[in-house]
This record gives C-alpha cells, structure tokens and sequence, in this order.
C-alpha cells in the first residue's frame, strides 16, 4: 500500500488549507462508517462506537463524549500504529478519563473561580477543578452520549454528532443546540467542524482533547517530538493555572516554538509558569488570529517514525498540554501505564477565561448568531 503523504505548499497559511495540499497517494473515497456495540453505562445507556477509513486513515469514534477511541495512521515504512492515547473499556472513559479524545464544551479549558457576568448577570458554574471550572464542568460535554448520524459526501466519509444542553446545565444559560462534524477527507485529513446556536446570551469555547504521541500510543514519552507553533505570544498563568490578563512575548522563555525544537528542549528549565503547570499547560497567542478559513499553526513530528501532524485552524488559541498529570495509574488501549509526558494536547480555541477578560477575544454567543470553527489534522510520513 503507498503512503498517504502529500507536499505542503509554500503559501498555505494565506491560500487556505485546501489550495495546500497535493497528494502522492492514491485519493479514493472511503466507506461508509461502521457501528458496533462498545459498551454500556451504569443506567444502561449503550455506547456504539463508529470505525471509519479513509485516504490512509483509519478513525474510531465514541458516542459517549464524541472520544477518538483510536486513531491509527502509517510511518515512513507505512507500518499503522494507533496515535491517540485513550482506553480499550467504557468504564474506564467514565471513571478515570483525563479527557482522552473528547468534545470539549461547553467551556473548554478553565474559568476561574466558575464565575463570570454577562450583561449585568453574574452566572456561577459547576466547579471541578479547584476553585475552577475546568471544560464545562463536572459533566461537560465530555461526559455526555451524542446523537451521531453517519454520512458520506462525494469521496469524503464522516460523522455528524448532536448534543442539546439545556439552559442551566452546569450553570451555564441558555438552551445549546451543538453539531460537531468529524470528516475524514479522500487526502486522510481528520478535520472538525463545531456549531452552535443558543436561546440565550452565553458564552461557548469547544474543542477536541486528543492525547497525541505519533511514535504509537504506548511507545513512551513524546520529548523527542519536534514541534513548531507559529504564535509570537502566550498567556502566563497563576498558580490556579488562569491566565493574568497578560499576553506574554515567548521570546528568550521555554515557551517560543516558533522555531522547531523538540519538547523536551526545555520543559526542565526552572520557570516559574512551568512550575506552575508542571510542565507546558498555556495557551498560544497564535499570530494569525482569528480566521474565517483554517490557516497552519502547528507542525507535531516524531522523527523515528516520521509521522508528522499539521495543524490548521480558524481559532484564534491554541493550548500545549505536555500531559503533566499523567501519572502512572491509567492502562491505555496498547495494555501499557501511561506515564507523564507520555502523550500532549493541542487544542485549538478561544483563550481560556476569556469571560473574565475583556480584552482577550469574546466567546460570548447571543441568539440568532451562529458559532462556528474549524480545525483540520493533515498526516504525512
């Protein structure tokens, strides 16, 4: 089988992503998604998980939470592995889940203290991080069973989930209808298209929290991954991991990958925002800002492998979670104990607590308005 490798073009971040790319593979449609029965919950509830392939890419979906269970593409020698750290068991993604694969909504990341006013309103939120809300609550949209309904659409195949979050859920108002579409293209993109619509002034910031390691999910640490973010900015933290209100120069800090250098170049150096997070857990001011089409931002590489993950969006953020909390106590899918460092996040999105600060990029969402974003993951070897 050849790979599914495809030149980046000079130029991608102002032409668009699909004007980008050009593939060496053969691009053939795929098939139509698979179900199967994965589990059940407590109450009863089944959880179906839905396999897709497509373009080289082979993509496996939960309805619970809308986890990417696994997510499996080819090394240079175009040899599969699974690159997505999660679990092989329902019960584990409901009692011990550090957010592996999942829809992140309503809120993702923190908000601090689980407050925030919104026209003249103060709303207090489901607190479960400290003194924090961290991704929308003690169930968020992680936590929750989506309506997923199947499509294929010329030579792209994908999934289209629903969720409904009434007004007051985890203290957030109004009534969220949510759609969030995962596609994977004839190319083997996986790209994510969130919307939604409210009833009543909110506040919305979704995203996806897979846990990368492009050496296999059970391989060991991803120090050695070689990882460039085009964001000149970040967003320091307090010791509650909130941002200050800062937008910080990464300039001459651990946190500048603007230039290529692997993970582990510098997250032993005694910072105070690395002391605070344990590690990278901070938001990128990415340069580009807000866009209506997805630009590049990120370039993820394993270099025994050659697996390279590139990532465009049209979210003004993007959050580098070193995956610091990881600590030994989780098997993942490979039947291997996840480690810190063993797995990291980026999770394009709005800043985080940004109802809090005025002047970071408003997540506020009014009836009649539609939220939209996309982000798209492009694989080569």
């Amino acid at each position: 089988m050849e790979l599914n490798r495809r030149t980046l073009l000079a130029g991608a971040a102002a032409a668009g992503v699909t004007a980008a790319l050009s593939s060496t593979a053969h691009a053939t449609g795929g098939n139509r998604p698979v179900k199967s029965l994965f589990g059940k919950l407590a109450d009863g509830t089944k959880v179906y998980r839905w396999s897709l392939e497509n373009g080289g890419t082979r993509l496996k979906v939960l309805s619970y939470g809308g986890i990417v269970q696994s997510l499996e593409i080819p090394d240079r020698r175009g040899r599969y592995t699974n690159v997505s750290l999660g679990f092989d068991n329902i019960e584990d993604y409901v009692s011990s889940s550090p957010y592996f694969g999942a829809l992140i909504g309503r809120y993702g990341n923190r908000i601090g203290k689980g407050r925030f006013t919104l026209d003249g309103k103060t709303y207090q939120l489901s607190v479960n991080d400290g003194e924090n809300s961290l991704h929308g609550g003690a169930k968020g949209f992680d936590k929750v069973v989506w309506d997923v309904e199947p499509f294929t659409r010329g030579s792209d195949v994908g999934l289209h989930l629903h969720y409904t979050s009434v007004d007051g859920e985890m203290g957030y108002p109004g009534t969220l209808r949510t759609k969030v579409t995962y596609t994977l293209t004839r190319h083997g993109d996986w790209r994510i298209d969130y919307e939604a619509t409210t009833d009543k002034a909110t506040v919305v910031n979704l995203t996806n929290h897979v846990y990368w390691n492009l050496a296999g999910e059970s391989s060991g640490t991803i120090y050695d991954h070689e990882l460039s973010i085009a964001g000149s900015r970040y967003t320091p933290v307090d010791s509650g991991l909130i941002p200050t209100g800062e937008l910080a120069k990464v300039a001459g800090t651990p946190f500048d990958f603007r230039r290529t250098k692997t993970v582990g170049e510098d997250i032993r150096v005694p910072h105070q925002q690395l002391l605070y997070g344990k590690g990278i857990d901070h938001n990128w001011v990415l340069d580009k800002g807000g866009t209506d089409r997805p630009q590049w931002v990120a370039t993820l590489r394993d270099p025994s492998s050659g697996r390279t993950l590139k990532i465009a969006t049209t979210e003004p953020g993007l959050q580098f979670y070193s995956g610091n909390f990881l600590d030994g106590t989780l098997v993942g899918t490979g039947g291997s104990v996840y480690r810190q460092g063993d797995g990291l996040c980026l999770e394009t999105q709005h800043f985080p607590d940004s109802p809090n600060h005025p002047s970071f990029p408003s997540t506020t969402l009014r009836p009649g308005q539609t939220y939209r974003t996309t982000t798209v993951h492009s694989f080569s070897a």
